[in-house]
């Protein structure tokens, strides 16, 4: 791969405060981008489903900025690194003396994002105690300050995002059934780094320029072993971890060949979990993409794939689309 190869960009716009384009040519992110364009100006909530490091804020911001409330805030915050019991003082705000060490009136994040987009990120991770009062202001719009008896309302639009498996979560009864179909309004389910490995060349590109900018280095070329062990890499850390071994890279290159760690990219085990840690997600869609190896990828007919499964073509191609399971791939591998 040289310099002068073609960085492919999705349509999204660049987004305004992070100035952080998406890059990739995979068919699941076109899926991607094209929910983006659908559910941007409809002002619904929406759920964005997606491992660790896929890029989930990056989404969230493309449906602000493609939605009429782009004018407005865009305000985030991450439930899981929040303590739970400051969580709901951070969402919803409180009053002066509410509690212990409340001296002065806070805003909450809720009303900070009025006539704009609050984006929760990791929202799985949501106490079940303050589940409820999430409940209520997505469907009233409305809420009160902790310490107050006073109606706040707002015209907030919410985007979600969780990395956990909110169905299971919803069985174990650590999710409620309400809220998740609440929040569940336009799902969006990002694929993970491993299963779009030819967009590898210009995630690296993109991130070669962007580290060679900041340090002022004239990185010119990778050499194809460099970028053969990165899209055979397994990638559990996904964008992210991409990214990180990148810039250190880049730290790493004195001329004008990349000079990439990869004594790093150490190949997970087959079976990464115990058979009894993995999620019935996983259990489906290793199943599902067996028989489609064993019938060739074929999925209509008495011996398709969706025969052999027991269900109808449309409800196996809804699973795969579900799981993130692309017809093509399965059949070359």
């Amino acid at each position: 791969m040289t310099a002068s190869m073609p960085k492919r960009i999705l349509p999204f716009p660049q987004p305004a405060a992070s100035g952080e384009p998406i890059v990739g040519a995979d068919r699941g992110l076109r899926a991607v981008s094209e929910a983006v364009r659908l559910v941007a100006p409809a002002d619904a909530t929406v759920l964005i489903h997606g491992e660790t490091g896929t890029g989930k804020e990056l989404i969230a911001r493309a449906i602000h900025d493609q939605s009429p409330r782009r004018h407005g805030p865009y305000v985030k915050i991450n439930c899981a690194a929040i303590p739970a019991g400051l969580l709901e003082s951070e969402l919803f705000g409180h009053e002066r003396g509410a509690f212990t060490g409340a001296l002065t009136q806070t805003t909450g994040r809720f009303q900070l994002a009025d006539q704009g987009t609050l984006f929760l990120d990791e929202v799985g991770d949501l106490p079940l105690e303050l589940q409820p009062k999430l409940l209520r202001v997505l469907q009233e719009q409305e809420f009160e300050r902790i310490g107050s008896t006073h109606t706040i309302r707002v015209d907030t639009r919410v985007i979600a995002a969780t990395s956990l498996n909110l169905t299971e979560m919803l069985r174990e009864r650590r999710f409620r059934a309400d809220l998740f179909y609440r929040l569940n309004v336009f799902p969006i389910t990002l694929p993970p780094l491993r299963e779009r490995s030819e967009d590898i060349p210009d995630l690296v590109r993109h991130f070669v320029e962007r580290f060679a900018g900041r340090l002022k280095r004239q990185i010119e070329i990778v050499p194809d072993e460099v970028m053969q062990a990165l899209m055979s890499y397994h990638w559990p850390g996904n964008i992210r971890e991409l990214q990180n071994l990148i810039e250190r890279a880049v730290i790493l290159s004195s001329g004008s060949v990349l000079r990439a760690p990869l004594a790093e990219l150490k190949p997970l085990p087959v079976m990464a979990r115990p058979p009894e840690a993995r999620t019935l997600a996983e259990t489906e869609r290793d199943h599902i993409v067996e028989v489609l190896r064993l019938t060739g990828g074929v999925i209509s007919g008495h011996r398709g794939a969706a025969a052999r499964l027991g269900m109808k073509r449309t409800t196996l191609q809804y699973r795969m689309q579900k799981l993130g399971i692309e017809q093509k791939r399965v059949c070359s591998v």
